[in-house]
């Protein structure tokens, strides 16, 4: 487990079937824990700005935020593979501004791979980044506009009973066949189900992994830090299904460091008399 994570050895896991563990990380002291846990990836996500920092949606986000995002968390990982999203623009806008930004994202941050979003519409920018010498994983997938395309319900998540048309599950296998012919290292399956998911992964010899709508029939997951632990603050109104609800724990704790401040007692782990 002490070994550094590398493209090629995510590859090897996929050949394997060992599955790869991923997870989303925007901050230092999350870097540093989930890196001694042993995750296989981290991913600095432009989610950032929607659940740590109240945006209304991810567009806001700039490159230079990404970049600061991505500094702190490379700065708490040794031994995982680190991902930096692009946030939106960059890509959109061509494969030389796609380049630019993931080479700056590279020197300045020190990741090991760009993640582009809606990838499978800019091949041309797929194949530029990796030109560049720069891994790309690639993110692709079921969308509220392909699930329209096909005349299937959209769901944000498919779960283990989604129902993919055959013509959807072999127009999303050719897709992923041309990210990995463009040069894509690693693909994010967006809402997958077992169906279309179970092929993608086994017509593409690159790891595909997966968020919403992703299970045991890829080679890997990727998940929010903040999501598995119960970290927002809804969790104090709906504990959520995850591993453990922070927000109630951190909500607890806080209401007895203010109890003890009120109540005139030193606090715990203050300087005592």
């Amino acid at each position: 487990m002490s070994s550094q994570v590398t493209v090629p050895s995510l590859q090897a896991m996929k050949r394997a079937g060992r599955k790869i563990v991923g997870v989303v990380a925007w901050d230092y002291q999350m870097a540093r824990i989930v890196d001694r846990v042993g995750v296989d990836i981290v991913s600095v996500g432009d989610t950032v700005g929607i659940n740590l920092w109240g945006q209304p949606n991810a567009f806001e986000v700039t490159l230079d935020q990404m970049i600061v995002v991505a500094q702190a968390v490379r700065r708490g990982v040794t031994r995982a593979l680190v991902s930096c999203d692009f946030p939106f623009g960059p890509l959109q806008e061509g494969p030389v501004s796609a380049v630019r930004a993931a080479i700056r994202l590279v020197k300045e941050t020190g990741v090991d791979m760009v993640k582009l979003d809606g990838a499978g519409d800019h091949l041309d920018a797929v194949a530029a980044v990796d030109r560049a010498g720069i891994p790309v994983f690639a993110q692709f997938g079921i969308t509220p506009q392909t699930a329209l395309r096909y005349g299937l319900r959209y769901s944000a998540n498919p779960g283990s009973g989604a129902q993919v048309p055959a013509e959807m599950t072999e127009a999303l296998v050719e897709e992923a066949k041309r990210l990995e012919a463009a040069g894509a290292a690693l693909l994010n399956f967006t809402n997958s189900g077992p169906v279309a998911g179970a092929a993608v992964a086994s017509a593409v010899s690159i790891p595909v992994v997966g968020g919403h709508g992703g299970g045991p029939w890829l080679d890997g997951r990727i998940r929010m830090a903040t999501a598995a632990i119960g970290y927002a603050e809804s969790a104090l109104d709906d504990p959520p299904e995850t591993y453990a609800n922070v927000a109630r724990i951190s909500h607890d704790a806080i209401a007895a460091y203010a109890a003890d401040v009120r109540a005139g007692q030193q606090i715990k782990g203050g300087l005592r008399a």
